[in-house]
């Protein structure tokens, strides 16, 4: 009895020590499988993250299309379309709404002691993050692609628009697009598992999340433009991170620079709106997603305690 025991020791220390040596990609690549599964088999994380923004969409460029053609050329020009100046903002609405729920896998974890497993095993703490928000990304483009394809069908069904009106970069523009919202939605992914290893409570994160994350769409340049909204809203902008995400996207679709919360002249036409929001999106990730991880830091050293 005493042998099995022994050679079971040794054969669990072996197994430990061969997984103490798995690389940050190994790790983060184990994962990345196990939450891409696990957010795939959760019917509300597929409602909230991509059908709600979809039926948003419709409603949004119904209601407000036929109101909102004065705003835009006084801004911008009468050839944009309420479809095209929409789309960048319910793509961030998308990307924010399957971002803002990621730290509800992670609650999950914690109420069932997976997440306690994970924090005793040797596996690496920025891994476990980076695996989990890739798994988030793999969603987020998805989403993205619906809602850009989307976003056409509903502009060339309109009578007197045409498909030349709605995306002015062509491929290029497409793929900056999904590089925007990606780096865009790795903000709130780090928000919202902050929350998460901060309250450890499924609907206080889901509260929390909502609570912040929804308002911050109507304090920005996501549905009409800055200089139409009032001063407060304007001010609150600067320091919105919706504001740079759907100022950044909004460029690369309309092919021109749209910033409004601060003026850029350095690198010229669409570049002076989207080389701007993309170093504040990054300078939010790193805030951010170095809290997250020091959070997990820390909850992996009490745990060994």
């Amino acid at each position: 009895m005493s042998g099995v025991t022994d050679e079971r020791d040794s054969i669990d220390g072996d197994a430990a020590q061969r997984a103490s040596g798995n690389s940050l990609a190994t790790d983060a690549r184990i994962s990345f499988r196990r939450w891409l599964v696990k957010t795939s088999r959760n019917p509300y994380v597929t409602f909230t993250s991509l059908v709600q923004p979809v039926i948003f969409f419709v409603l949004m460029a119904e209601v407000l299309g036929a109101i909102a053609g004065g705003a835009l050329a006084q801004s911008l020009s009468s050839d944009v379309t309420y479809v095209t100046y929409l789309t960048p903002a319910i793509i961030i609405q998308s990307a924010l709404a399957a971002a803002a729920v990621s730290g509800i896998g992670l609650v999950d974890d914690m109420e069932t002691g997976m997440f306690d497993k994970t924090l005793l095993s040797p596996m690496n703490r920025s891994a476990m993050f980076l695996g989990k928000a890739l798994s988030e990304v793999v969603r987020i483009t998805a989403q993205t692609g619906i809602i850009v394809g989307l976003g056409y069908l509903l502009l060339v069904l309109k009578p007197g628009a045409t498909a030349a009106q709605y995306l002015q970069t062509g491929l290029p523009g497409i793929l900056g697009i999904f590089v925007v919202t990606v780096i865009f939605g790795g903000v709130f992914m780090a928000y919202s598992n902050i929350v998460a290893l901060l309250t450890r409570d499924r609907e206080a994160t889901v509260m929390i999340a909502n609570l912040l994350t929804f308002p911050l769409l109507f304090i920005s340049s996501a549905f009409l433009p800055l200089d139409v909204l009032p001063g407060w809203i304007q001010t609150v902008a600067v320091v919105n991170p919706i504001t740079y995400g759907v100022d950044g996207i909004r460029a690369l679709m309309l092919g021109q620079d749209v910033m409004t919360v601060f003026e850029v002249t350095a690198f010229g036409g669409l570049w002076n709106t989207v080389v701007p929001a993309i170093a504040v999106l990054v300078g939010f990730n790193i805030l951010l997603g170095g809290a997250a991880v020091a959070l997990l830091k820390r909850a992996s050293r009490a745990e060994v305690q």
